[in-house]
């Protein structure tokens, strides 16, 4: 009996989401999306007020966020400019620690889609921080980069 309630213990640990992976399930609302570039330069490319929604279900995690000034264009350059405040991806995700391990199955910068995404998270009260490890910069892969999302849990 010690054995069958030990092996059913270990198959609902194994096959469930992790206790870590449940406390992220929520939907979140973006307050702040940070880049560190090599050298302390700090980019607000979304602006100081960005928008934008985190959504976690128990395996999934979908992403939109813009920028906080937008004006709607229909002319190439208005639509470029409009492009270039968007963000946007989803995909299943586990958790390993503090890592948010996401394997992007759709995005908005089509560099990102069927690649894996790593995001350190801090979970404290409402308050969800996603920092990303250093990596190249998508403007300018000779620079290294780190982004840091403050996000805020709104059910």
């Amino acid at each position: 009996m010690k054995y069958l309630t030990s092996a059913l213990i270990i198959g609902l640990l194994i096959s469930g989401p992790s206790l870590a992976q449940q406390s992220l399930v929520g939907a979140y609302k973006l307050v702040s999306w940070v880049q560190d570039e090599q050298g302390g330069e700090k980019i607000e490319r979304y602006g100081k007020s960005p928008r934008g929604d985190l959504l976690v279900t128990r395996t999934q995690v979908a992403a939109l966020y813009t920028g906080d000034v937008r004006k709607p264009g229909t002319s190439v350059a208005e639509k470029a400019a409009l492009y270039d405040t968007l963000n946007s991806w989803s995909g299943r995700y586990r958790v390993d620690g503090s890592k948010m391990i996401i394997s992007v199955s759709a995005s908005s910068n089509e560099n990102w889609t069927g690649t894996v995404v790593v995001w350190n998270t801090q979970l404290s009260g409402n308050s969800l921080t996603l920092t990303s490890d250093p990596r190249p910069s998508g403007r300018d892969p000779s620079k290294t980069v780190t982004t840091r999302m403050v996000l805020e849990k709104v059910e």
